[in-house]
Parts: structure tokens; sequence; C-alpha cells
């Protein structure tokens, strides 16, 4: 089997110069892969000025005793659409399972149910996903643009946002201030 394939619990590391502002310093955490195409969720940047409480009063849910959360930048497609990567502790009509790792739910109900109080122990909410066509994740993992390390739920929930990208090459073992960002000639 190809090892690029089904990477669905798995995080994708933008490396630098990846050449997509989009994908500057990303970190993808990756909810399905595989022969049909593949879905991340963006969990390595926040939408300066939007929290979790504003979130709920455009929705009209009192946030209950929910903490102010910041809300992640999930990736450039359906920005407008939410999604909350989140432990198993919570399932709803429309969760599914990533790996055995973490879950992901995109109603309103898992809202609802962090505000209320009665939600998932640990969250993360993210607005819009990354998508790729059948294929298309394999070619640009071939040209070296993204590096691909075990996904848990600590670099998901306790590693804070802005230390991720660094945090997830070091768990590879990696220094990501030695990465070049092109490749020479011989």
């Amino acid at each position: 089997m190809d090892q690029t394939r089904f990477l669905a619990g798995e995080i994708l590391l933008a490396m630098p110069g990846i050449g997509d502002r989009r994908f500057d310093h990303a970190v993808i955490a990756m909810c399905t892969h595989d022969e049909e195409g593949a879905m991340g969720v963006g969990i390595g940047d926040t939408i300066d000025g939007l929290g979790l409480h504003a979130l709920l009063k455009q929705l009209d849910i009192e946030p209950g005793e929910a903490p102010d959360a910041p809300i992640h930048l999930g990736g450039p497609v359906e920005t407008r659409r939410g999604f909350v990567l989140h432990d198993d502790s919570w399932s709803g009509q429309d969760t599914i399972d990533v790996a055995g790792k973490w879950a992901l739910s995109g109603s309103i109900d898992v809202l609802r149910a962090i505000a209320a109080g009665s939600g998932p122990s640990r969250y993360l909410i993210a607005l819009g996903y990354a998508g790729w066509e059948a294929g298309q994740l394999e070619s640009e993992l071939s040209r070296h643009g993204w590096m691909n390390v075990a996904g848990d739920g600590a670099l998901l929930f306790d590693v804070p946002t802005a230390t991720r990208w660094r945090g997830g090459f070091e768990r590879a073992g990696i220094d990501p201030r030695l990465l070049a960002l092109g490749a020479g000639t011989a």
C-alpha cells in the first residue's frame, strides 16, 4: 500500500515555502482520507477577534459556563461552516470517529452541548476545512510540501495553537529551524 494514503487521524504540517500562502505553517488534523479524497481541519491558526462566546451569540445560544475559547481557521473551504474536533466523551447524530484518536462533529448540537456543560470535555472549534480531490493530496505529498506526523489528543488539545506547528515537527524529532525552503542540484 502507498504510505501516503489513508492519513485519517494524523496531522499534516506544511513545509516552509509550500508555495500557497493559505497553508503557510499550516497544521491540519486529517479527518478523512480514502480513494475518493481527503478532508482535514486547520488547527494551526485562530481567527482574530472571534471567540466561542461571540460565535454562540451569532447562533442564539447562551454560552452558559463554556469558556470563551478561540475559533480556529479550519481551512480555505466553506469558511462559514463550523466543525468541532473533540474527544470521545460526547457523540451526536453526525459525529464521526477519526481513527480512534478523536471525533469530528459538524452540527449545531455539539455547540449547544458545550454551552450547556454536557458536551465533550476536550474540544477545538474551527470554521472551514481543507479538502483534496482523489489523488490530489498524494500528489502534493510526493512534492514534499507536507509532512505527516502521528496525531493524538495531546497535540490537538494540549499544545497551544501558536506552538502547534513547531511542536508537531519536534514530536517527529525534527528541528523546524533546520528545514530548507528548497533543494540544491548536483
